[in-house]
């Protein structure tokens, strides 16, 4: 059954392609697109795949965990190379179906093996999430993260629901670029987070989609989960590497367990293994071979991080324009919000009849809970969306 998003998704597109208006406008798809609107295959991984090609490797199956050069690299990545998890040797990690497959065997994992089997995951939070911990047999909850008043965090309401949560609850935290709001706490409200994380002994679980793509650094759009991890915290990590490497359909992606010591390690990873076997015994390797020679190549590496800062640059630089046409316009209300949002994703506070009008009257699609995929909007349309958006709003 499809979810409802996944519904109003293609519901879009095809009311997308039937519309005949020549400027058409579609802000529904949830991939990196160029200037031109186009599908965008990084220079750096067109030179990865050369490389992983012309190296003539065979097609035998990888491991249960994938692809170790891979896996190491995909580590490093997220908690950096002087972490104390990986030079302590505390550091569980599997290749997964991408950042879907990571979640699914973290829900998995911890539906088996931890105490409590709720968990709270964010109102709003990606569609999917709902419905991949309830099939790995835990049950969801929700805590306050969006408030519509201000198209903001409700940070107060979040600390309030985290502090009610059953101790030892497990809490879903979104590592950055929020999807679907766009909205991340600040560094010193993460600090907070982690403080009441840790009172309340929850086991935090991040799910990093973007690392890199949200702000243009690899290192900054790791905060939380290395400072939990500073913190002393025992976390679980979902990582996928569809939109900071454009690699959607090779489906490539890592989860990994912080534990807390060598020997729980291989407890772990043993339980890691049983589990993934019977689930698809082993993952693909071409996706990971790609990420593997772009995150281990210095000179490969050097270059994918300024494509990553490329994409994120122009995500952030049609914000911009978006709120300057808006407010040259002569727009009242204020569009500060699109802005201070980070990521692929924007909650605009349009209203469902708005989002509606603006599809009917103006041919710009997207869901109706007003958000819109930035990736969308390009210097050749950013003016006439912001006319569109203006003449409903006014």
């Amino acid at each position: 059954m499809i979810n409802s998003l996944q519904d109003a998704i293609l519901g879009i597109t095809e009311a997308f392609k039937a519309d005949s208006f020549g400027e058409k406008i579609n802000l529904g798809v949830g991939a990196y697109r160029d200037d031109k609107g186009k599908p965008y295959v990084l220079p750096s991984v067109k030179a990865a795949e050369q490389k992983v090609i012309n190296s003539n490797l065979d097609k035998e199956y990888a491991g249960i965990t994938g692809v170790p050069s891979f896996t190491k690299a995909a580590a490093v990545l997220a908690y950096s190379s002087s972490s104390s998890v990986i030079k302590d040797d505390r550091l569980v990690i599997t290749q997964s179906i991408s950042g879907t497959g990571a979640l699914r065997i973290g829900g998995e994992f911890l539906a088996r093996f931890y105490p409590s089997k709720k968990i709270f995951i964010p109102t709003p939070s990606w569609a999917n999430h709902n419905a991949l911990f309830k099939d790995s047999g835990l049950e969801v909850e929700k805590y306050r993260y969006y408030n519509k008043d201000t198209i903001g965090l409700d940070f107060e309401g979040m600390l309030a629901d985290l502090k009610s949560a059953p101790e030892g609850s497990l809490v879903l935290l979104h590592a950055c670029a929020h999807n679907p709001t766009g909205i991340d706490p600040t560094e010193e409200q993460w600090k907070q987070i982690s403080d009441v994380v840790k009172v309340k002994k929850h086991y935090p679980f991040f799910d990093m989609a973007y690392q890199g793509f949200a702000s243009g650094d690899t290192d900054r759009d790791a905060f939380a989960v290395r400072y939990f991890v500073a913190q002393g915290h025992q976390l679980c990590l979902a990582q996928s590497f569809a939109k900071n490497m454009g690699l959607y359909g090779e489906r490539v992606g890592a989860f990994s367990i912080v534990c807390d010591s060598a020997e729980e390690k291989k407890r772990v990873d043993s339980q890691i293994k049983i589990l993934v076997r019977p689930l698809y015994s082993n993952p693909p390797v071409h996706g990971a071979r790609i990420a593997a020679e772009i995150l281990n190549d210095p000179s490969l590496n050097k270059q994918w991080l300024g494509e990553v800062k490329g994409m994120a640059d122009r995500i952030i630089s049609m914000r911009s324009l978006l709120k300057e046409n808006l407010e040259a316009l002569g727009s009242k209300h204020d569009w500060s919000h699109i802005t201070s949002q980070i990521g692929m994703f924007a909650y605009t506070g349009l209203t469902p009849q708005q989002m509606e009008k603006l599809a009917k009257e103006n041919s710009v699609y997207a869901t109706k809970d007003g958000r819109i995929s930035v990736a969308g909007i390009t210097s050749g349309n950013v003016k006439r969306l912001a006319e569109s958006i203006h003449k409903i709003t006014s």
